[in-house]
């Protein structure tokens, strides 16, 4: 199979799976040809509309992503699926699997599942998820979903990558305070609570609809939805929510915004990086020197920061 991204793009585009496969391992694994990669697909992006899975450990996320799924595909719609996986600490790859969860759909050729590690990267997702997402948007994927390792309250990264985020809680979750402290309420466009087979689903709707009658509104108030995914009840309901959010997002003009600050954040974090790699590539003797310096008191941090970034590192 070429290697090239030219290739495999090309190929991919044309259908074969494994030329797209690669490309995302590329990406994941960063340096020269993630950036060539990048460079070929950004002209091609922005097609593709993203839906951002996200809520605490256990909420049953994958659950209802493979439910979503089902539910699309019935509908005609083709989707790719990014599930954010933990990463191993040995090979640091995605160790979850959240592809056997979905192993309804191995075969359809309407659904791409790919597992990306998050690589000890705070927040859910993995550093590569906004360059895989334009990727599949650049390949002809309609549909990109996104579902995220359930780390708590640094998990609200998910609405940057995302034009509709959906947040999913079960029964009996959590009271208003820890509610506002995760941040959800900021970021949901639409809740779930998931399981609602379960005793305390009526609480819960209660208590977050009370939460968002707190809460200032642009429009678009984030409908609570219930949801039982092994069972595939509510599901179609939660679906066309979805895609009533999208029509909303288009009607008002509020998408093109939501996708602009997004860029703007990716930028932001892209030239963090390269920072980054600048400062390491300095390394060696300038940086054992420069750190002395603070150590010893003579040098504040920020100054031997600056001439870090500053020294030749040829």
């Amino acid at each position: 199979m070429a290697e090239d991204p030219g290739d495999l793009l090309a190929a991919a585009r044309g259908g074969d799976r494994s030329s797209l496969a690669r490309l995302l391992t590329l990406v994941e694994r960063g340096g020269g040809d993630a950036r060539a990669v990048g460079r070929l697909t950004h002209p091609d992006g922005g097609r593709a509309y993203t839906v951002g899975i996200t809520g605490a450990p256990g909420a049953g996320k994958s659950t209802l992503t493979n439910a979503l799924l089902r539910v699309a595909r019935s509908a005609g719609d083709t989707v790719a699926v990014l599930a954010i996986d933990p990463s191993s600490p040995f090979t640091g790859g995605a160790i979850l699997g959240d592809r056997v969860r979905m192993s309804d759909h191995a075969t359809d050729d309407g659904v791409f599942i790919r597992s990306m590690a998050t690589r000890g990267h705070l927040g859910g997702l993995s550093i590569a998820t906004l360059e895989a997402v334009r990727v599949l948007d650049a390949v002809g994927w309609p549909w990109v979903v996104i579902e995220t390792v359930g780390v708590g309250q640094v998990e609200v990264e998910v609405a940057g990558a995302a034009d509709t985020t959906v947040v999913v809680v079960n029964p009996g979750w959590g009271d208003a305070v820890q509610a506002n402290k995760a941040g959800l309420l900021e970021i949901a466009d639409l809740f779930v609570i998931n399981k609602a087979d379960r005793p305390g689903t009526a609480e819960t709707r209660r208590d977050l609809e009370r939460m968002l009658d707190l809460t200032s509104s642009d429009g678009w108030r984030p409908p609570v939805l219930a949801t039982t995914a092994a069972t595939g009840e509510g599901v179609p309901e939660l679906w066309s929510a979805i895609g009533d959010h999208r029509d909303h997002l288009r009607s008002t003009g509020d998408l093109e915004p939501r996708r602009a600050a997004r860029v703007q954040g990716e930028l932001v974090r892209i030239v963090a990086a390269l920072l980054h790699e600048r400062a390491l590539a300095a390394g060696g003797p300038a940086l054992d020197d420069l750190s002395a310096e603070v150590a010893a008191r003579r040098l504040d941090p920020w100054s031997a920061a600056e001439a870090l970034l500053d020294s030749d590192p040829g």
